[in-house]
């Protein structure tokens, strides 16, 4: 068994260290990793936030939460957990305001740094700024920055431009959540620690694959900030190609970071580009109406946003890797807000036997490889199997389940859990380099033009559904349908 890197005594900063993502993930996660004793003693954690608040305020607000969160807390965790915890006030464009935290940090220089930027991406730079303005950074410091990095790749450059100006590339962490999941790792162990698998990776064996990030909740409160992104780009650039990435990737000579990551950067060199006639046939958005989900009546997005918009909240595609391994193999992609139910997974699908031996009546179905994200992470291959009894051959297909939950007793740490012990670790394989974002918008901002030339219409589906019947055409029209859960 590999010997992980012990975690050091650290100071983790969060800017937006009051916001809706600290507050619901990251304390979260700190609080599982103390408990399960990672964090050093004499670690601290200092939120950051731009409104003024007590800390006494900021402690009861944290407590609150994760009592809600986790229905009840264990008093000797949350006491030592809450002694790391300080909050301070600080707007990151005002350099008068950071005398606080140059209090707070004077006199520890010598311990590991991090700074979390959970905060909108226009900040990053002058975050990044004012540290090297203030001599605040140290030689041993990281630096994680949330998504999205920019709205197109001309923002994410210069946001990148801004932070290196300041800290070195292996100082910067770029974090996309979904790779801290454990069934994404572990759709690299199965990759490439099963013999069985790898030789069938291929466009001879496989016949598509389908990439589904469904959501049933609507944008809520994020409606104004959402109609100036979409699907495609809160959604597609990120999560999406990440997952299409680990599907397609050549095997790394290593899991060292930079040999992942440049099996990662070939795929995105090698998505097909959208052209205007490709993303009329090949692509198609949409936005939810009103309609009812779980036996609940919900608004539709243009409700929720109170004026008319074409912003996407559904997008599915058709996207060609043009390589060796996977040329004329299409992957389907496609994502959503206010779906049937929330959804995350990945479906291999393989080809059919090339010749049936069996009795016309039964249906020998192809092989397909279910990999399970949310809400239950497993994987699922299904293969056929005789019916017991005496009738014959009579074929059935059965499924080989692994369920994550029952072989590796219950509960696991979540991915921000795992991200941030591996910033404090200092290991970078699981974050994003600054060419795969840069890639990722390039591929991305082609799509988006492609449908502001089309001037591609906006379809609708109601809420509740798997989304407009145009999406389901686009597969159909070769032959195939989406899978929708098991």
């Amino acid at each position: 068994m590999a010997t992980l890197k012990p975690v050091d005594t650290f100071d983790l900063l969060i800017f937006g260290g009051a916001g809706d993502l600290s507050l619901r993930k990251l304390l979260p996660a700190l609080y599982h990793r103390d408990g399960a004793g990672q964090l050093p003693t004499g670690s601290r954690i200092l939120a950051i936030g731009r409104n003024e608040m007590s800390q006494e305020a900021f402690v009861s607000l944290v407590e609150d939460t994760l009592r809600a969160r986790l229905k009840g807390l264990d008093a000797d965790r949350w006491a030592r957990f809450a002694e790391r915890l300080s909050y301070l006030s600080l707007d990151a464009e005002d350099s008068a305001s950071w005398d606080p935290l140059c209090e707070q940090l004077a006199g520890f220089e010598d311990r590991l740094r991090a700074i979390y930027l959970a905060t909108p991406p226009h900040l990053f730079g002058a975050i990044a700024q004012g540290f090297k303005a203030r001599a605040l950074i140290t030689g041993n410091m990281r630096i994680v920055l949330e998504k999205p990095v920019g709205h197109d790749e001309a923002s994410a450059r210069r946001i990148n431009d801004e932070v290196g100006a300041c800290f070195e590339e292996n100082q910067i962490y770029r974090i996309d959540h979904y790779l801290g999941k454990e069934t994404v790792q572990n759709l690299l162990a199965l990759r490439f620690g099963n013999s069985l698998f790898e030789p069938l990776w291929r466009r001879e064996v496989i016949d598509h694959v389908q990439i589904t990030v469904a959501e049933d909740l609507g944008v809520g409160n994020r409606v104004d900030y959402y109609d100036g992104i979409g699907a495609l780009r809160d959604m597609v650039q990120n999560h999406l190609l990440q997952l299409l990435c680990l599907v397609a990737m050549e095997p790394p000579s290593s899991l060292d970071d930079d040999a992942v990551r440049d099996e990662k950067l070939k795929v995105l060199r090698a998505l097909q580009p959208m052209t205007a006639s490709e993303a009329r046939s090949q692509t198609v958005r949409a936005q939810y109406q009103s309609g009812a989900v779980e036996g609940t009546v919900v608004p539709g997005y243009i409700d929720e946003l109170g004026r008319g918009s074409s912003t996407e909240t559904f997008v599915a595609l058709k996207v060609g890797v043009e390589n060796w391994r996977w040329s004329g193999i299409p992957f389907y992609l496609r994502t959503g807000k206010r779906m049937a139910r929330k959804l995350s997974e990945i479906v291999i699908q393989f080809k059919p036997v090339p010749h049936a031996i069996f009795d016309a009546s039964y249906d020998t179905l192809p092989n397909q490889l279910l990999i399970q994200l949310q809400p239950d992470e497993g994987m699922k291959l299904t293969i056929m199997a005789k019916r017991p009894g005496p009738e014959g051959f009579s074929l059935i297909p059965v499924n080989l389940d692994l369920s994550f939950e029952e072989a590796f007793g219950g509960a696991y740490p979540d991915a921000y859990e795992r991200l941030l012990i591996e910033v404090l670790r200092g290991n970078p394989a699981l974050f994003m380099r600054r060419d795969e974002i840069e890639t990722a918008w390039q591929w991305t901002d082609t799509l988006l033009a492609s449908w502001e030339d089309n001037q591609q219409r906006v379809d609708r589906y109601v809420a509740g559904s798997w989304g407009p019947a145009s999406a389901a055409l686009l597969l159909d029209r070769d032959g195939r349908s989406w899978h929708t859960g098991s």
